[in-house]
């Protein structure tokens, strides 16, 4: 496994410098002749996109039991900015804290929204999803906690987001506090397995955390997070023969 990790971070290093000269560029989509179908052909980086054999979202359909280590969640509740960066709404961290499972260390840098839920259940799709974005503290390699949202009760941390989301592609506000263990779950059982980058260059160094247990949010937040972006979600793609993990 430390073997494999250190290739995916030399290869995360040689990615993320060639993508730097790339990025203002680039413009891709999720519909059209800039949809998902289409992303490899837009930019060279973009290959695993359309050639990798580990890609995300996918359908966790059939699971094998496993001893998975509990999650262990320190992040903190500072500031931040939140952006429209044309994409999804994001909210970037100065000092996030941590989530710990087993002996890996991951430091969260970012969250962000999908529209409907990238990742299905047996092939049921949620009406949200958010990524929490964290990077291994050693290798470099990413940990995405992912929780699926449902309309149901209003969700403070949610609702306080909701109202200052920045209308405007480009558009960024400031944020005093996150109240960031708001968006969790009570239950912090979770699926595992390697995927990749939902969005381009789709780089396959990426181990995905579902959490099993939705969280409840008002409709009306939903509303106000679909009338920016209604449909942000990568479809699904092929599990190729990997294992999708639960705890036993």
């Amino acid at each position: 496994m430390i073997h494999k990790k250190f290739i995916v971070y030399l290869f995360g290093i040689f990615l993320s410098s060639v993508c730097a000269l790339a990025a203002s560029a680039e413009q891709w989509d999720y519909t059209g002749r800039e949809g998902p179908e289409h992303w490899a052909e837009l930019n060279g980086h973009n290959l695993p996109c359309s050639s990798g054999s580990q890609q995300s979202p996918v359908d966790i359909a059939q699971t094998i039991e496993a001893d998975l280590p509990s999650l262990q969640i320190r992040w903190k509740s500072g500031g931040g900015t939140m952006a429209n960066n044309g994409h999804t709404i994001q909210v970037d961290l100065a000092e996030g804290g941590t989530l710990i499972r087993g002996d890996e260390r991951f430091r969260l840098k970012q969250f962000h929204f999908h529209a409907p839920s990238e990742h299905r259940v047996e092939g049921k799709a949620f009406p949200m999803e958010v990524h929490f974005v964290h990077e291994d503290e050693e290798i470099g390699i990413l940990g995405v906690l992912s929780v699926f949202f449902v309309p149901g009760e209003a969700n403070g941390a949610f609702a306080d987001l909701a109202s200052a989301f920045p209308a405007h592609e480009g558009e960024q506000v400031s944020l005093h506090k996150v109240e960031l263990t708001g968006l969790l779950p009570d239950s912090l059982d979770y699926w595992l397995y390697e995927g990749s980058l939902t969005t381009p260059p789709c780089s396959e160094d990426v181990e995905w955390m579902i959490a099993v247990e939705p969280i409840e949010v008002d409709a009306a937040d939903i509303a106000r997070f679909t009338a920016l972006y209604s449909h942000n979600a990568r479809p699904i793609r092929a599990p190729n023969r990997r294992f999708i993990l639960r705890a036993d």
